[in-house]
């Protein structure tokens, strides 16, 4: 077997064991060392499988042993395989693994002190080697295991620089790095502390990168960090190695400004060597997610805002002065500034070109409305000579915008009252849908302003104006026009508790103000609730009210102050007990009508004149340059009646003339006209209405409309009678305990005078008419004794009967002729009472004339008293 063993493989036995064929390759080798070499390993093997010589009693020679060659060359495929991956593979292998297992979280960075070229800072966190955060597992494992060989790595004195490549590699800064000693196994936490310079770089640089920043153009940012550091692992040095970490910052990955909120906001009156000024104290809490630690020194900043167009520079508005500034890692920041106001520049409060509104009014505007009102912050001398200039000379540079947050301070009117009002109707020549076509409000308005908490400073008014939305009951009823500016005057009122806050009286004597009614429906809701709800209305009023005041600063104009208030209404009809339901603003204006003329005729109208009596009930005075009103009976239209340059004062209003056209034939009712006109002089009791029209106001249609569903009605006046006494009551003729009946009815015929030879009668008439001439030109007229025919008459001679005399005497009739009845009872009574005098009733249709207008009426007389005679 040894010798057989020692054989090559071509010279064995035909017939190969098993174990040789299994181990022989199955396409054979040309070259004869690779044979010689399988034939010595397949006698290594089956030298390994036999036992000792010495145990198998063999003879043949022992084998040369091989091993140190087999070793050596172990030893030098090992030695050039790590040549192979340490010199070429490893170095970016170990790079990509420190990168990603490497992770430094901080705990703090403080600022030792600040330097005349820079920062000195202190760093503190720990770094953490966790070789889970590798993605390639080839990388991780070979990292772990160069980690686990080197145990640790000690860098020697470095300086960092920061560049921005995307800004031409303009340098952010630098920064100097002591030693420091990392344990670089996986799971290794190395705890660092060191104190490091840090120097600014390209102040220009900065400045243009925070300009971006801060205009919102900086979508990403790549930084880059440079170094050239010194490694060793324990004794042996790993030269200076280059190291360069490059980050991106894009979308949320760049940081943004911290949010902060404004806790206190405190305007105060300040006393400056040129004068008076006006101070800012601003209480600020600003949100800190970092954990730094450093004081600020004292820094000085200007605070501008925009100008009229957004190519202007911004305007200087105030200095402000910051104190030493202590900020703690992670915990929110609390900044006390006050800035002051030395005086507010023109091109501040003047109107833009083109508007009536200057930059002053956008900002306040802005605040009072609830909305962010926007402020520039730029940096400026520091008023600290321990602060260092490099920090003056990058905050001046740069101007950071700052969001004022508005606030809505809800009602700031907290009463409105008007005294003293009076209503003016619009001027009847003017445009339909014009402001001149408006009714107007005079009044003294009153109004209680409560003053922000902020505003602790002396402020009065001088002139106001407003544009006022009125409600009613939640719906719009109008608009009344304050936009005139309007004198006024105001009062501080101290707080009475320390709940209530500081108070303005404010007093305006506004003077024809349009008021424009825009719902009509709702207006006559409200005039609806006037009239009978007789407790008034409350509107609600809501208005933008521009105001000039007078501060410290000098005098200036706040604009679009929002302002809410309730102004109550007094009712048309006071109290709340209505003495007729039927018609209760009869009640109370108490109208009287008397001093009844005729102006002019026409063959189917009169024109008339008279005086009217009536009382205000309301607490307004009112202005009615023209109305035309019509006049109705039972709902139908008779004429219409005119009043012009009507002052109607508080209570007796006395005296006031009409113009009023009978004129029943124009709208095809001359048959109710003289119907009304019979029973009137026949002395039933007839009413006349008066109810307005569209036309009523020519320019204002719609207020016309709205009053046409309150209508007055009154007893027709009595024709030609005497002025009453403004403080007499008004009269109901259906009261029997008023004057007599027969008092309140009109008195034609005084009396009557019965010739019995003649058979004629003659009457004594006295005229309706004051001032005019009537005619009677026909009668057809009956007499009744109890209903028993007495005579009738019939003439057509026209006859005149003159205006009643100063001493109350009227005109006799010429004698009209009688055709008596005879045998009858009536005419017996008559022969009867010769020499004496009889009752009789009459019925007659007569036709009367005055000027062109003739109508022909009847008359059914109560009892007259007739004289008989022979």
């Amino acid at each position: 077997m040894a010798s057989t063993d020692a054989q090559p493989l071509t010279q064995r036995d035909p017939e190969p064991d098993v174990e040789a064929s299994e181990r022989t390759p199955l396409i054979s080798r040309s070259s004869n060392g690779q044979r010689d070499a399988e034939t010595g390993e397949a006698q290594g093997n089956r030298s390994a499988q036999s036992p000792p010589r010495s145990l198998s009693g063999g003879d043949e020679k022992p084998t040369k042993r091989r091993w140190p060659s087999l070793l050596a060359l172990l030893l030098l495929c090992i030695l050039a395989i790590a040549i192979i991956v340490f010199a070429f593979i490893a170095p970016s292998v170990v790079e990509q693994y420190a990168q990603q297992a490497i992770t430094f979280e901080p705990e703090s960075l403080s600022i030792d002190s600040f330097t005349s070229s820079g920062v000195r800072a202190r760093i503190q966190g720990d770094l953490i080697m966790d070789a889970s955060r590798v993605n390639k597992k080839f990388v991780r494992d070979l990292g772990r295991f160069g980690t686990w060989i080197a145990r640790e790595v000690e860098s020697g004195k470095s300086f960092v620089e920061v560049s921005l490549p995307e800004y031409g590699n303009v340098l952010l800064g630098t920064a100097q790095v002591p030693p420091i000693k990392v344990g670089i196994r996986n799971g290794d936490i190395t705890h660092v502390d060191f104190v490091s310079d840090l120097h600014p770089g390209d102040v220009d640089g900065i400045r243009r990168i925070a300009h971006d920043y801060l205009d919102g153009r900086l979508g990403q940012l790549r930084v880059l960090g440079e170094a050239d550091v010194p490694l060793k692992s324990g004794l042996f040095s790993l030269g200076k190695q280059s190291i360069r970490q490059e980050m991106l910052f894009a979308n949320n990955d760049v940081p943004k400004l911290p949010s902060y909120k404004i806790k206190k906001l405190n305007f105060r009156e300040e006393a400056l060597p040129s004068g008076r000024g006006m101070a800012a104290d601003v209480a600020l809490v600003v949100k800190n997610d970092y954990p730094v630690d450093f004081t600020i020194p004292p820094l000085g900043f200007a605070i501008k805002v925009d100008g009229c167009n957004k190519k202007d520079p911004y305007i200087m508005l105030a200095d402000a002065l910051t104190h030493d500034l202590y900020i703690h890692p992670k915990q929110d920041v609390e900044l006390n500034v006050t800035g002051n106001v030395r005086q507010l520049p023109d091109t501040l409060t003047e109107a833009c070109p083109g508007s009536h509104e200057s930059p002053l009014d956008a900002i306040l505007g802005k605040y009072l409305h609830g909305k962010d009102a926007k402020l520039y912050v730029q940096g400026s001398d520091s008023p600290s000579l321990d602060t260092p200039q490099w920090i003056t000379d990058i905050i001046s540079s740069i101007t950071v915008p700052v969001a004022l947050p508005g606030r809505t301070f809800g009602s700031l009117i907290k009463n409105f009252t008007l005294a003293d009002t009076h209503f003016s109707l619009p001027d009847p020549f003017a445009s339909p849908n014009t402001p001149a076509s408006n009714p107007r409000i005079s009044a003294k308005v009153q109004a209680i302003v409560a003053l922000p908490e902020e505003m602790n400073f002396n402020i009065s008014v001088s002139r106001v104006r407003a544009d006022a939305d009125v409600y009613y009951k939640g719906k719009k009823l109008g608009k009344l026009d304050l936009s005139q500016w309007q004198k006024a005057s105001s009062d501080r009122i101290e707080p009475i508790s320390r709940d209530d806050g500081p108070t303005l009286m404010v007093e305006s004597l506004v003077r024809n103000a349009p008021l424009n009614i825009t719902d009509e429906d709702l207006f006559t809701d409200v005039l609806q609730a006037m009239l009978f709800g007789g407790r008034g209305v409350m509107l609600h009023v809501k208005a933008e009210v521009d105001v000039e005041t007078e501060t410290a600063l000098g005098a200036f104009v706040i604009r679009k102050i929002p302002a809410e208030g309730q102004v109550p209404v007094q009712p048309i009809t006071p109290g709340s007990g209505i003495s007729d339901p039927n018609n209760p603003i009869t009640t109370h204006l108490k109208p009287k009508i008397f001093n009844l003329a005729i102006l002019d005729t026409a063959p189917h109208s009169l024109t008339l004149s008279a005086l009217v009596n009536l009382t205000n009930p309301t607490k307004y005075t009112a202005t009615v340059p023209y109305i035309d009103i019509n006049i109705l009976t039972n709902g139908t239209l008779l004429g219409h009646a005119t009043v012009r340059n009507l002052e109607m004062g508080l209570g007796h209003n006395a005296f006031i003339p009409v113009t009023a056209v009978w004129e029943p034939y124009a709208s095809n009712n001359g048959a109710t006209g003289r119907e009304l006109l019979s029973q009137y002089i026949s002395g039933l009791n007839t009413t006349l209405t008066l109810q307005t029209s569209e036309a009523s106001i020519p320019s204002l249609p719609s207020l016309g409309r709205a009053l046409s569903k309150f209508n007055v009605t009154f007893p027709t006046p009595r024709l030609g009678s005497t002025p009453p006494a403004h403080d007499d009551p008004p009269h109901d003729p259906t009261d029997p305990s008023g004057p007599g009946k027969d008092d309140q009815k009109p008195h034609f015929i005084k009396d009557a005078t019965m010739h019995l030879i003649t058979s004629t009668a003659t009457f004594t008439l006295l005229s309706p008419l004051s001032h005019n001439t009537l005619f009677i030109t026909s009668i057809n007229a009956t007499a009744f004794y109890h209903d028993e025919v007495v005579g009738t008459i019939l003439y057509d001679l026209p006859f005149a009967v003159p205006p009643v005399d100063s001493h109350g005497e009227g005109i006799v009739t010429p004698r009209l002729p009688v055709d008596w009845d005879l045998g009858s009872v009536g005419f017996e009574a008559v022969k009867g009472a010769l020499g004496g005098t009889l009752k009789l009733k009459a019925e007659a249709d007569v036709g009367v004339k005055v000027g062109r207008w003739g109508e022909e009426v009847w008359f059914r007389g109560g009892e007259i008293g007739a004289k008989v005679r022979l």
